[in-house]
């Protein structure tokens, strides 16, 4: 039954003891009587992702990447606890079946989740759809009409009205990333304080709250294999909570490319360079058109996600500097940050 096409033998230095897994997964999950086989997934740049395999049914371990992690982020209980109700209301969240804490078993808290089978889309057009003419089209209605079902959902019929404080949630997103920037900048740039005091002065008055998944992007989303239109499921859930949902769809233009943006976007895109996807003008009203919502205040969402980019490439950059990371692919950040803040001062000045 196993599709391995998507996944790899486990990383050296990511191996935990399978057979200890194992025994503490028997009676726990359907099928996992069975000998288990694992791989993993090789995508994603945080959170480590297996395949459990045990003939019968299969599985998907997570757990947080190695080494420190700052303690609100790669959360597998918040994950857990989203997903293991989520999908009563919304299907295209993975289902979760059990959370552990005992670090002893993996190394870490884990979930398992059940497996999804499908094509998640980075920077190339996949061969499955390249003679697809409107795959990007496709893909792009395809990712504002679920956005829009998602902020759609009744949380407190799920329970989930514990997951965040929807008060003053822009103001927390606002002085978060302010103090993220502070704490990580590896110069000065005028142009973070104009945003900052922008985005200070334009808060809009919304007391709308809703799920807000915080990290929604294509290559989040698993699109069925034979349809660029049909999402299978979205993944990276460790984020979710409730707040200003236009929040969601500022940060999905952050990573969304308009043909004539500046070629240090193009460079850094995490999307194919394909002109059959909407605009981020057109994403934005296919979005206005499945939710209802007045998205007049759409600039100041842009805004506040180009904002955040900045302080997450930052906090990446600063670990290149100081010799954390090795990763070549951080070197271009010096140039991104300042190119970012110079991009989002731009969507600020447009009428």
């Amino acid at each position: 039954m196993s599709h391995n096409v998507d996944t790899i033998s486990v990383r050296a230095d990511e191996k935990f003891d399978e057979l200890k897994l194992s025994d503490f997964l028997k009676g726990k999950l359907e099928g996992a009587e069975n000998p288990l086989h694992v791989r993993q997934f090789p995508g994603g740049k945080a959170n480590l992702t297996y395949h459990l395999d045990y003939g019968s049914h299969e599985y998907v371990l997570r757990r947080p990447p190695l080494g420190p992690v700052a303690p609100t982020a790669h959360d597998m209980a918040r994950e857990y606890s989203v997903l293991s109700v989520l999908h009563n209301t919304f299907p295209l969240a993975p289902k979760a079946f059990l959370f552990s804490d005992e670090e002893s078993i993996v190394g870490a808290p884990f979930f398992i989740m059940n497996r999804h089978s499908g094509i998640v889309v980075r920077t190339n057009m996949p061969s499955e759809f390249a003679d697809e003419p409107h795959a990007g089209r496709q893909m792009s209605i395809a990712l504002a009409d679920a956005l829009a079902e998602f902020h759609k959902v009744d949380y407190e019929s799920l329970g989930l009205q514990s997951l965040g404080k929807p008060d003053g949630f822009i103001d927390r997103q606002i002085e978060g990333w302010s103090k993220r920037w502070e704490a990580a900048k590896h110069k000065d740039i005028r142009e973070m304080d104009e945003i900052y005091n922008w985005l200070n002065d334009h808060k809009p008055l919304s007391r709308e709250s809703a799920l807000v998944h915080n990290d929604y992007k294509l290559d989040n989303i698993m699109l069925a294999a034979n349809n660029p239109g049909k999402i299978e499921a979205i993944f990276d859930w460790d984020m979710c909570t409730l707040g200003d949902p236009l929040a969601d769809l500022g940060s999905l233009l952050c990573y969304w490319i308009d043909p004539d943006d500046p070629d240090f976007f193009k460079q850094s895109a995490m999307m194919p360079m394909d002109n059959s996807f909407l605009t981020r003008r057109e994403l934005v009203a296919r979005y206005t058109q499945a939710s209802g919502r007045d998205v007049s205040n759409i600039r100041f969402y842009h805004a506040l996600g180009l904002y955040r980019l900045v302080g997450i490439a930052a906090q990446i950059y600063i670990r290149y500097l100081k010799g954390q990371t090795k990763d070549k692919r951080f070197a271009m950040f010096g140039d991104m940050i300042p190119a970012i803040a110079q991009f989002a001062l731009k969507i600020i000045q447009e009428r």
